[in-house]
């Protein structure tokens, strides 16, 4: 088993929020903001799913006082597994999804995610992309064409990646570059800083800067830095 950091640096939580703040969340005019939370579920990733299932109910209820948001579980897994789920509107439900998920050993297919997220947004505008993952194994040629169709679709994608391995991280990088949306790496000892993360990307996703705002009086430090960046960079 690959050997994890103790814990993700500050500058890599502050690069992320400076992108992060760059990238262009439209709320629609009606109805929920829908966002997909995509994972790889690769063996490797099993020692830290349990923790995923936790911290996907904190997108929830960041967003329930918002008039709530729409979430879609994805993940690949095995040699051509992929599944899509429902959308779904309450905790409850993702977590009794993704609580029925084994991971199984396989090769990583980020492209089916990508893909997917252009199928959806063609159907029914979707505000942002989540990915958890831990490594590449495809052409990143391939990946970035796809992310560059997602980027002028208006999608942008949020690239969390578990671990340090650098070319992972080079492709997670483009992908959130190429779609308009951000970079961040994580480990098991930083679940709180995940939690506050993926909080404000489900906050914006769901009221725009207006909601990120109000949240981040309640929430501190990483949300409020996010949306006094956010603010500086409005157009």
């Amino acid at each position: 088993m690959k050997k994890l950091p103790t814990k993700s640096s500050r500058s890599e939580i502050d690069q992320f929020l400076n992108k992060m703040a760059k990238s262009q969340i439209v709320k629609p005019s009606e109805g929920k903001g829908r966002l997909i939370f995509a994972m790889d579920a690769t063996a490797s990733r099993g020692p830290t799913w349990s923790q995923a299932c936790e911290i996907q109910s904190e997108m929830f209820q960041a967003t329930s006082a918002m008039g709530g948001l729409d979430i879609q579980l994805c993940y690949y897994r095995g040699i051509d597994e992929f599944y899509v789920g429902s959308w779904l509107s309450n905790a409850h439900d993702l977590l009794q999804e993704m609580s029925r998920v084994s991971c199984l050993g396989g090769y990583t297919q980020i492209i089916r995610v990508l893909d997917h997220g252009k199928l959806e947004t063609n159907q029914k505008k979707v505000n942002a992309m989540v990915f958890v993952g831990d490594s590449v194994e495809e052409k990143v040629d391939q990946l970035c064409a796809v992310s560059g169709e997602l980027g002028i679709l208006g999608v942008p994608v949020f690239m969390f990646q578990e671990g340090f391995e650098s070319t992972t991280e080079a492709v997670f990088k483009q992908i959130a570059s190429l779609t308009r949306g951000a970079y961040c790496r994580f480990d098991a000892n930083s679940a709180q800083q995940l939690k506050d993360l993926l909080s404000a990307v489900a906050v914006y996703a769901a009221a725009g800067l207006q909601g990120l705002e109000d949240f981040s009086q309640k929430r501190g430090a990483t949300t409020l830095k996010l949306s006094r960046q956010i603010t500086k960079n409005k157009p």
